[in-house]
């Protein structure tokens, strides 16, 4: 690995041509987030493989989807569809998942590209981990990554010391101070930091996932393929039509990358077009495999850096079960069209059509610039078919309605943006994005709330972009957006807050103390700026 602030000397050659940075439309801005779907690629550095020991259990890599293309004017996709592998996965043994994750730099073949990334354990995405309700989640971090380059500038909601990381479980109900999940820690290049997560045991069941959370290098580490799923397993064990199906891990990443094949400067990321197409589990445009009539669980997971994407399988349509990890009580209406957004996951069920092959690709999507567009994956139904069928009904949602009688307060939070005049063509020290017209001060409390409490907020978005609601610890129950209530109100912990609109949710602070955070879950507004902390009591 060299020592030139983890850069390589000279521009890693692509095997065959490689297709140009896509152009967004005037806006300027690009949809680039689609279906993480981790990659089993092997690791690259000696070492790094998997902690032996009782309470961990390795389980090779199984075959999976990817998300592929994703480009303002639609180019073809590849003309090779490898097969979709699936992550690694580490399971929990008698109550424990303790495990090794090493962040460092590693070569990977996307597409037809040789990438030189951040990661974890050297793949993209980072292993699966599973776990149960009441489980206890060990980790030993190893910061791999070489000594940053810059010193800590004068206003830290710039982009700043790529190296340094931390780790974050999204949408978790976990304790979020010390070794927990706490985002406030900085865990630096050249030092092992133990992590130790206790899963209540009542812990929702579903998919979840983990990326670092550093304020200043989050959007360089996660847009370089730093992220990994979490099932906690057991959801719709009773429900024989979803437990009997073939399950899919699909993590959707943008890839993005510099002249030299990788991400080492903040210009790289901030221009919305940035993205130059999607993956799935770290694979470009890959084929799926289905058999005619065949029911398939697909946990999907949007570990993408910046934009929305807009899926659309052809002449098949998507079932959600659950969103955010929280399972739904009833089974959607079919989808033709599927958003997901940076930092959500869906769980759908797709049922085979006739034998042939379809294409799931982005269709436009308007965000207040133009989500980018193109193939992600392809599907294949072929060989014998097979008489499954969906599922009805599904079982009592796990939270209940949060009652007009349980609340105990409320409180309006503002976004907001500072842009240049023609905003496609500003540089990012040009631009601000402010929560209630401030930039994030990690020493200043935005938000302090007693424990116990039942607040409605109401979120309001002056900007004429829409942003992504992502706050940690509890998820909350959307009511109305735009002030019109919805028909069901729908548990989330990420959500789109709709451009020059407003949303309004409520949520239950319970069980865990200390302080976290609210953000924008489109990474670079996050590291520059838009975040607040809270500090339960």
């Amino acid at each position: 690995m060299p020592d030139n602030g983890g850069r390589p000397s000279d521009p890693a050659p692509a095997r065959l041509p490689a297709i140009s940075r896509r152009r967004l439309l005037a806006s300027g801005a690009g949809l680039g987030a689609a279906l993480l779907v981790p990659s089993p690629l092997s690791r690259s550095v000696e070492g790094s493989g998997p902690p032996t020991g009782s309470a961990y259990q390795f389980q090779p890599y199984c075959p999976i989807q990817r998300l592929g293309d994703i480009i303002s004017q639609e180019l073809p996709a590849p003309e090779e569809s490898p097969l979709l592998l699936e992550p690694e996965i580490r399971r929990s043994v008698n109550g424990i998942l303790q495990t090794t994750l090493r962040v460092q730099y590693a070569y990977k073949e996307v597409g037809d590209y040789r990438l030189y990334m951040r990661t974890y354990e050297g793949m993209i995405p980072g292993p699966t981990l599973r776990l149960q309700p009441g489980d206890v989640l060990r980790i030993s971090l190893i910061n791999d990554l070489p000594p940053n380059r810059d010193d800590e500038p004068a206003q830290l909601n710039h982009p700043h010391h790529f190296n340094t990381t931390n780790y974050h479980f999204h949408g978790s109900h976990v304790s979020p101070g010390g070794i927990s999940d706490n985002i406030l820690r900085e865990m630096e290049p050249g030092e092992s930091y133990d992590i130790e997560i206790a899963l209540p045991s009542d812990h929702t069941r579903g998919t979840y996932w983990y990326h670092p959370h550093h304020h200043g290098s989050a959007d360089i580490q996660v847009a370089s393929g730093m992220a990994g799923m979490i099932v906690v397993d057991g959801d719709f064990a009773g429900v024989p039509e979803i437990a009997t199906a073939k399950e899919r891990v699909m993590v959707l990443g943008q890839a993005v990358f510099d002249a030299l094949r990788t991400v080492e400067n903040f210009e790289t990321l901030f221009p919305e077009g940035s993205t130059r197409f999607f993956t799935i589990n770290g694979q470009r445009y890959p084929t799926i495999a289905i058999r005619p009539g065949e029911v398939q669980r697909w946990r999907l997971l949007h570990a993408g850096y910046q934009d929305d994407i807009a899926l659309t399988l052809d002449g098949h349509a998507f079932r959600v079960i659950a969103k955010d990890g929280i399972s739904l009580s009833h089974l959607s209406d079919p989808l033709s069209t599927l958003v997901i957004v940076p930092g959500q996951r869906a769980d759908v069920l797709v049922q085979a059509g006739e034998p042939g092959a379809y294409e799931l690709h982005a269709v436009p999507n308007f965000q207040g610039y133009d989500s980018p567009t193109g193939p992600v994956a392809r599907l294949v139904v072929a060989g014998d078919p097979m008489q499954m069928s969906l599922p009805s009904p599904l079982p009592a949602a796990p939270l209940s309605t949060i009652r007009d009688s349980e609340l105990t307060g409320g409180r309006q939070v503002v976004f907001s943006a500072v842009t240049p005049e023609n905003d496609a063509a500003g540089h990012w020290q040009e631009f601000s994005f402010l929560v209630d017209g401030k930039l994030f001060d990690a020493t200043r409390v935005d938000h302090r709330i007693r424990l116990g409490s039942v607040e409605e907020w109401t979120l309001v978005n002056l900007h004429a972009h829409d942003h992504i609601f992502h706050i940690h610890t509890n998820p909350f129950q959307v009511t109305s957006i735009n002030g019109q209530p919805l028909a069901e109100p729908e548990w989330r912990d990420t959500v789109i807050l709709p451009r020059n609109g407003t949303l309004t949710f409520r949520s239950r602070f319970l069980d865990f103390t200390g302080r976290y955070v609210l953000h924008c879950h489109m990474m670079n507004h996050e590291d520059m700026g838009m975040m607040q902390l809270i500090e339960v009591y």
